[in-house]
């Protein structure tokens, strides 16, 4: 397993530092305290430095961090201290450009909030288990809609997110009559 690209984590982190998604990956941070310490502490590094044109890598407490930022989301991918800085990066833009074409362009903190969901989803189509599943952000984006537009199936086979969707979907047809 030792020659497979691993994640430690993916962080989307406000402008204050707040977690709006995280996924760990690997047991270096067991507890919740501890992986929002990690989150803090790569924030205040990170936070002075801008990271809006391209992503920018620094060694963190013996990790690479590869680090990108658009309004008032700040993307973080973690990878082992010999970890290819350059797979990291690959797993960021694919995150950060999947996100930007589920949240139609309008990438900031109310739009990522509000579609939290299909967010959550995208991470579990790029990394499982700390393994690179996909880092092309069309193809990402792509599984994701599937995910979510599947709206016919019937209700016990929809997720909690599908059936809030197709309710919303409904309530909204119904104001509208």
């Amino acid at each position: 397993m030792e020659l497979c690209p691993s994640i430690k984590n993916i962080l989307l982190l406000d402008s204050e530092g707040k977690r709006i998604a995280v996924k760990y990956y690997s047991d270096d941070w067991p507890t919740n305290s501890a992986k929002e310490a990690f989150e803090k502490a790569v924030f205040t590094k990170t936070q002075k430095t801008n990271a809006r044109t391209e992503a920018e890598i620094t060694m963190f407490d013996n990790y690479v961090v590869v680090y990108k930022f658009v309004q008032d989301l700040h993307f973080f991918v973690t990878g082992g201290e010999n970890e290819n800085e350059i797979i990291l990066a690959t797993v960021l833009q694919g995150f950060f450009d999947a996100v930007g074409n589920l949240l139609r362009g309008t990438v900031d903190k109310k739009e990522a909030l509000e579609n939290l969901d299909l967010i959550l989803l995208c991470l579990d189509e790029i990394v499982d288990g700390g393994v690179v599943l996909e880092t092309d952000a069309n193809v990402i984006t792509g599984k994701v809609a599937s995910h979510s537009i599947d709206a016919g199936a019937p209700l016990s086979e929809q997720t909690i997110s599908q059936a809030l969707a197709t309710a919303r979907e409904h309530f909204t047809r119904s104001l509208l009559k």
